[in-house]
């Protein structure tokens, strides 16, 4: 019973679906974590029984040889009794001649069930050696089985980090999208703008006031020289001014607006 059990489970086993199962499962990892260990645990069960079955086979066929063994051996005795018999019945001796013949029988009888034994234990062999072999062949296919776990599960486990790191990447890299009104590069951008256009404000200001203060500068010039050269006037005609200071005087009030026509007349 013991042998049809681990027998049975290492059929299920390894007539398992694991992709299937895997199509199933809610967090295939976990799975994989469980079928891997509830299969190396099945494994070394089944190698256990499998080595206790082997062992009992071993026995099996050692008594076999040892039965046969038996029968060759007896039957040697046989052979060897029933020939010391006739030499006896041929030297006349008839008592000792059939006393070997009675030994022969005796061995004959022991070959008899010697061979008997061997032969009941013949099926026994051949169905414990075709267990054995079931038994291995499905050990095999368990640890073929495991083999695929184990390469699934190191296949999922990395697979999930390498998503679990791209998502990563793909947060820092939204975070840091310069396009984004919302990402702290553009934030900080639209200040600096906002800095930048106040600069120039600024300069705009100052530009506006220092051409401002250059105009009146340019103004100042040209009345000093005007003060200047009226001054020069004056002094180097200081006669002809006052003549036509009086001339002024005579005529009347003077008109402070000049006009074009009034250069003409000088």
């Amino acid at each position: 019973m013991a042998k049809q059990s681990i027998f049975g489970r290492i059929a299920q086993l390894a007539k398992a679906n694991i992709s299937a199962l895997l199509d199933q499962a809610e967090d295939p990892q976990k799975m994989l974590d469980q079928m891997v260990r509830d299969y190396s645990n099945n494994i070394a069960e089944a190698e256990s029984a499998i080595a206790q079955t082997i062992g009992n086979l071993r026995m099996l066929q050692d008594d076999h040889a040892e039965d046969l063994k038996a029968a060759q051996d007896w039957g040697n005795k046989a052979l060897a009794a029933s020939r010391k018999a006739d030499e006896f019945r041929a030297a006349g001796n008839a008592a000792d001649a059939q006393k070997f013949d009675n030994l022969a029988k005796v061995a004959l009888q022991r070959q008899i069930s010697s061979e008997n034994e061997a032969k009941a234990a013949e099926p026994t062999i051949a169905s414990q050696s075709e267990v054995v072999d079931r038994l291995k062949t499905g050990l095999d296919q368990m640890k073929g089985k495991l083999n695929e776990l184990t390469t699934k599960r190191n296949e999922l486990v990395a697979r999930s980090r390498t998503a679990a790191a791209q998502s990563q990447v793909n947060d820092a890299l939204k975070s840091i999208d310069i396009m984004d009104p919302t990402s702290e590069v553009s934030r900080f951008e639209e200040k600096v703008r906002r800095e930048e256009a106040k600069v120039r404000g600024q300069q705009e200001l100052a530009a506006s006031s220092l051409d401002a203060q250059f105009n009146q500068l340019e103004d100042l010039g040209e009345q000093t020289e005007v003060e200047a050269r009226l001054a020069a006037l004056k002094q180097g005609s200081s006669q002809a001014a006052l003549s036509a200071g009086k001339e002024t005087q005579s005529s009347g009030a003077v008109d402070p607006i000049v006009d074009e026509a009034d250069f003409d007349k000088l």
